[in-house]
């Protein structure tokens, strides 16, 4: 039996202020942020975890960093994002909620940002929240940044239900992107150097441990 993403809110616990005005400034904005039931399982895996650093790709306007941020009090986090406004707007939350001291925002393409500014950098958690059919690029490219006993995150893995379907159920124009994700579970599932469980909380979510 499905379980209703409204019912699923009442078993959540009540966010800040600050919070609950992001997530309806996501809405009225049409800004994809995490589905509440895979931010809670999100912040509790890595409440187990403990990292000291984390690298988010796909900042958005900065909902799930500070989320974890709130929680996590000695995790830093660096994130990238491409869209120049989304970054104003992020960081300005950020200033809000006097995180600035341990969310650094990176304005930039992720697959295009030079690995220069990460020499000498190594993360215990990297979360992959950004274009979609993009992330085995996104892995291949921040993976070697993530210390041994590392865990990868990656959400979105059912694209909206999208993944679930039949291809010839699939909008022609999304078909691409479904395949990528597809292809990118099955290798990541395969892969011989992380341990790889997917988790069907939010909107599908994959965690990878590095052996």
């Amino acid at each position: 039996m499905e379980v209703k993403e409204d019912y699923l809110k009442k078993l959540i616990k009540p966010r800040s202020d600050l919070f609950i005005e992001m997530e309806q400034y996501a809405k009225n904005h049409h800004v994809p942020i995490m589905q509440l039931s895979g931010m809670e399982s999100l912040i509790h895996l890595l409440s187990l975890q403990k990292p000291r650093s984390i690298l988010e790709l796909g900042t958005a306007i900065g909902y799930s960093s500070m989320r974890i941020a709130s929680k996590l009090e000695n995790t830093s986090i660096v994130t990238i994002e491409r869209d120049k406004e989304k970054v104003e707007v992020a960081n300005k939350f950020i200033e809000r909620a006097n995180l600035q001291k341990r969310i650094q925002v990176i304005e930039g393409d992720a697959l295009e940002v030079s690995d220069d500014l990460f020499q000498n950098m190594h993360f215990d958690a990297i979360f992959i929240d950004a274009a979609k059919g993009q992330y085995k690029k996104f892995f291949e490219k921040y993976a070697p940044l993530l210390n041994d006993g590392g865990v990868i995150y990656c959400d979105n893995l059912l694209l909206n239900g999208l993944s679930e379907l039949p291809m010839t159920e699939v909008p022609r124009r999304k078909r691409t992107m479904v395949r990528n994700q597809h292809q990118f579970t099955e290798w990541l599932l395969n892969h011989p150097d992380y341990d790889t469980a997917f988790l069907p909380v939010g909107d599908g979510m994959l965690i990878s441990i590095k052996r």
